[in-house]
């Protein structure tokens, strides 16, 4: 007898987790399969991609579950979820993070904007959406995105039991990190109960988003000769999708222009300027960041001497309303010029 609410032509409930690295989407989807196979009895797979530079770039954790007598022999990367958790919200700028959803499928995303606005990014016509504050709730406990995203996600996959999970994070973090488990406890907790649904329903049967793989226009046959090439250069790349929630605010007040946060920045953010100090010397003066660069590692922050950069929770539009541009211009084919 089926214990699965719905299954595709495989037999196969799916969830992909899209996240980057640093936030515990590989542990998630981890501790996720185990407590459908060994707490509720199913069948299930998990594994996880990601490239070299795990931390803050993309991942994405696959999940499988199956009826107890159906055999799973697919370990391919989930193309059609059921579930979509979005650990991060700005990685739409980055990839499609709701490709190949289904028609009723269910998206949930860690964010504190109303669903409608989210929705109008990720273009979602039908299905639900799942909006909770996995960061705010992880800040507050001082735990991680990840058992916060977990615990909504039990409200959706509602033939999983939430106390084995509980037991779950007892096991994962009782021998390293015994004094973290009662916070994760919690935190799973928060994300239950705290996560929010809307449904979008269609006139009619929606069609499923269609599978995309991301590619890029330019190779080694159509660059240009000479100069910058723009598919390779970091100049034309937007890192906001890297940042794990915070970002550093910049004090102007405060700033003795010390350059100590550039000598650590690893990521070209500061943006100066040539001027003279009070004794007419030449000196470069610090005008902000340009957070298209920035990927929030707060290196600044701990370099700063006087609190002139400070750790600040990201919100959507702030980066775009403080960001200071680079004055640069980078045209096909010519060479950069600061």
């Amino acid at each position: 007898m089926s214990i699965l609410p719905k299954k595709n032509a495989l037999g196969f409930y799916e969830i992909r987790l899209e996240s980057i690295g640093g936030l515990g989407a590989n542990l998630a989807g981890k501790m996720l399969a185990e407590a459908g196979v060994l707490g509720s009895g199913l069948n299930g797979s998990n594994f996880s991609s990601y490239g070299s530079e795990k931390k803050g770039s993309p991942v994405k954790s696959f999940v499988r579950f199956c009826d107890p007598d159906v055999e799973i022999r697919d370990h391919s990367p989930v193309e059609e979820p059921d579930v979509i958790g979005v650990f991060h919200e700005h990685l739409y700028k980055m990839i499609d993070v709701v490709s190949g959803l289904k028609s009723d499928g269910i998206v949930l995303v860690n964010s504190t904007r109303q669903a409608d606005e989210i929705r109008a990014d990720l273009k979602i016509e039908t299905g639900t959406l799942g909006v909770v504050d996995a960061l705010g709730i992880a800040v507050e406990e001082k735990t991680k995105v990840n058992t916060a995203m977990l615990g909504a996600l039990f409200r959706v996959c509602d033939f999983l039991d939430p106390e084995v999970m509980r037991n779950v994070i007892r096991k994962t973090f009782g021998k390293k990190y015994p004094h973290l488990v009662d916070a994760n406890i919690r935190t799973f907790d928060r994300g239950f109960d705290e996560v929010q649904f809307t449904s979008y329903c269609a006139p009619t049967e929606g069609e499923s988003r269609r599978f995309t793989i991301q590619t890029t226009t330019t190779g080694y046959e159509n660059q240009a000769i000479g100069g910058v090439m723009p598919a390779a250069n970091s100049v034309l790349k937007d890192l906001s999708g890297s940042r794990q929630g915070f970002l550093p605010e910049y004090r102007a007040e405060k700033c003795i222009h010390c350059a100590s946060c550039d000598n650590v920045c690893p990521d070209f953010c500061f943006v100066w300027q040539s001027g003279e100090d009070k004794r007419g010397r030449k000196q470069m003066f610090l005008q902000g960041i340009d957070y298209q660069y920035c990927k929030g590692c707060l290196k600044c922050v701990e370099a700063c001497p006087v609190e002139a950069l400070v750790s600040l929770r990201e919100t959507i539009g702030y980066a775009k309303q403080h960001r200071v541009e680079h004055n640069f211009s980078l045209k096909e084919g010519e060479v950069l010029r600061s």
